[in-house]
């Protein structure tokens, strides 16, 4: 059954061509996501699909019988709501009827407004219902129902617009950048929650993990024309590299006949018979074929990095507390050279603040900071930048330098020249600031961090908006860059490719120092919360098996009395291997078999010395007896 059809639709703004002849049509039950440079007018498609612009030409059709939900990047809520009515302003009797009976649990003293609101519940078995919404809620991290839209941040609305989204449960999802202010917990539950058999969505995300696991349809707008690929994110990068294959062939036979061509033009006459024109029309469109430019578009960063010393940043005893909350305390590390350490925690745990505080921005609440006299910092925040909607690209280079000095030979890049690396070539360049789309300001803002010549990058969600090609570029920068970089991303991909280890924020205002990247770390977490919990039914397996008073033994034989005392020497023994153990799995680097064959050990001795305990349990009641 299809649920959308688009037929040939284009859009143009001015003389700026973004796509034109797009068709494209979604199933029941698939789940596409939309893939393409940023500019190219991927939110431009999804605001026609949702009915915000119309197109040039062509027609956008839906099913007539199913209700579609649209997530934009800036989501239109009312800023006198609160948070639960927000949620819940899809027009369904449920929702209603929720909305009702909250507002009846804050006005108790009206009894017959109560049962009347408590009676519409049950008439529509609406409990189940509400425990769906809290859930939602709970797990985007909206637990203050009551707040008003107003006093939210950008991030919050967000999110509050897609609980209202996954609440209402329309037949088509069409979501703009889903992932874009969930933390990483946020965002695995969402991954598994769209992932459900059966549900229809259309999305644009950067979020590779994302295209892996959810999608089964890639749509890819190149150069205007729009192609499907069938299969999840590594089928599309086989196809795409497959289509560059051939396209590159087929240029090269062009280019070969363009030649031949081109000295049979040369000797013509100039005056030419029909079956001159003809060959001449074949021709152009030869030499249009062979003047292609299959060259990928590359972020080339050689910018020059300034020398960083052996002394770079010290962090003593950190503390930071707002008030009665306290986020971090008696945080200590050493910054090495070329480390790439990533940040991983909820929303609020801290980690913008920790940036803030290594950058000078904010004061700890206690213990020092000591930053070496070589390091120069570029700091990429999530605000962007600020500069006049009416400032040209150019100019908001120039204004920091005319000419940027860079690595090896050729001499210094000027400002243009800059910019064309990193992909504004051209018009570009003369284009208003207000005119670029959110990740074009972004790549522009990256630009003018990295014309400092930084030695310690620090990146705050530098992922957010940016395209996969500018990702991938910016992923093999970072990679090779000789300082240090410290990142904020809830991009699970970009960093398990970047960060050599993470600072994990976990609870009780701790920071965890993991010898591995974000994948290695969660695997260790589940497999930490597993052995919690066989632990905790050891306990009560062991609790369960003491032997009753009228079971006991009035001694124990001589061999028991042997193997009590030989036990409390082995428990001691296991007890220190245990410790041993967990110390080299957190020193035991980031290879991911290292930290599984350390985990194996780790399971095998607890579950050995939890056999030993019980024994010496049941022993040592006996000896009470």
């Amino acid at each position: 059954m299809n649920y959308l059809s688009v037929e040939n639709i284009a859009k143009s703004y001015g003389s700026r061509k973004l796509f034109s002849q797009i068709s494209f049509g979604l199933a029941e039950g698939e789940k596409a996501a939309l893939v393409a440079r940023n500019g190219s007018g991927k939110t431009t498609l999804l605001n026609i699909l949702a009915g915000k612009e119309t197109p040039d030409q062509g027609n956008v059709t839906f099913r007539k019988s199913i209700r579609v939900e649209f997530l934009a990047q800036d989501p239109d809520l009312d800023p006198e709501a609160t948070v639960i009515a927000a949620a819940l302003a899809a027009e369904n009797p449920m929702s209603k009827a929720l909305i009702a009976y909250e507002l009846a649990l804050e006005n108790m003293e009206d009894s017959e407004g109560y049962q009347n609101a408590f009676d519409q519940m049950e008439h529509l078995k609406a409990w189940d219902f509400e425990g769906q919404v809290k859930t939602v809620l709970g797990k985007l991290g909206l637990h203050d129902v009551k707040q008003k839209i107003a006093s939210l941040s950008g991030g919050q609305q967000k999110r509050v617009a897609l609980a209202r989204i996954l609440i209402s449960k329309p037949d088509l999802l069409i979501l703009d950048e889903p992932t874009n202010h969930l933390d990483l917990d946020m965002i695995e539950w969402l991954e598994t929650y769209l992932g459900q058999k059966g549900m229809t969505l259309l999305m644009v995300t950067h979020d590779r993990y994302f295209l892996e696991t959810i999608c089964d349809t890639i749509l890819e707008m190149d150069q205007g024309n729009l192609y499907r690929h069938p299969g999840n994110y590594s089928d599309f990068l086989e196809r795409v590299a497959e289509r560059q294959e051939v396209e590159s062939t087929n240029v090269d036979k062009a280019r070969n006949l363009m030649r031949k061509e081109l000295e049979w033009i040369r000797r013509q006459p100039k005056a030419r018979g029909t079956k001159s024109k003809a060959r001449i029309d074949a021709f152009q469109d030869i030499k249009k074929e062979a003047s292609k430019d299959l060259k990928e578009d590359q972020l080339k960063l050689n910018i020059k990095m300034t020398r960083l010393g052996s002394k770079i940043i010290e962090l003593h005893k950190l503390k930071k507390a707002y008030g009665d909350k306290l986020l971090l305390e008696g945080f200590n590390y050493v910054f090495k050279k070329g480390e790439k350490i990533g940040i991983a925690g909820a929303n609020g745990s801290g980690k913008s603040t920790l940036l803030r505080m290594i950058t000078g921005l904010e004061e700890p609440s206690g213990g020092k900071i000591i930053i070496g006299d070589t390091v120069q910092f570029g700091f990429y925040t999530q605000q962007g930048l600020k500069v006049p909607d009416d400032k040209r690209v150019i100019d908001v280079v120039k204004d920091i330098a005319e000419y940027i000095p860079r690595e090896g030979k050729g001499g210094d890049l000027s400002a243009s020249q800059l910019l064309e690396r990193f992909l504004f070539d051209g018009d570009k360049q003369y284009t208003h600031f207000a005119k670029l789309s959110g990740g074009e300001r972004r790549r522009l803002y990256l630009c003018t961090v990295l014309m400092a010549n930084p030695n310690f990058l620090i990146l705050d969600e530098p992922t957010n908006d940016l395209d996969i090609l500018t990702l991938n570029v910016l992923e093999d920068f970072l990679q090779e860059f000789p300082g240090c970089v410290l990142v904020v991303t809830h991009d699970r991909y970009f960093m398990d490719k970047i960060c050599d280890h993470l600072f994990a924020f976990e609870k009780e205002a701790s920071i965890k120092d993991f010898p591995g990247n974000y994948t290695e770390y969660r695997q260790f977490k589940q497999k930490e919360e597993a052995e919690r919990k066989l632990r905790n039914e050891s306990m009560v397996k062991a609790s369960a098996l003491k032997p009753k008073k009228s079971e006991k033994k009035s001694k124990l034989t001589y061999a028991e009395k042997l193997e009590f005392e030989a036990l409390e020497a082995e428990i001691e023994a296991l007890e220190e291997q245990r410790k041993s153990l967990s110390k080299e799995l957190e020193l035991g680097g980031s290879e991911a078999q290292v930290v599984m064959d350390l985990s194996k050990q780790l399971e095998d001795l607890q579950t050995n010395l939890e056999a030993k305990e019980m024994r010496w349990l049941e022993l040592s009641e006996w000896m009470e007896a």
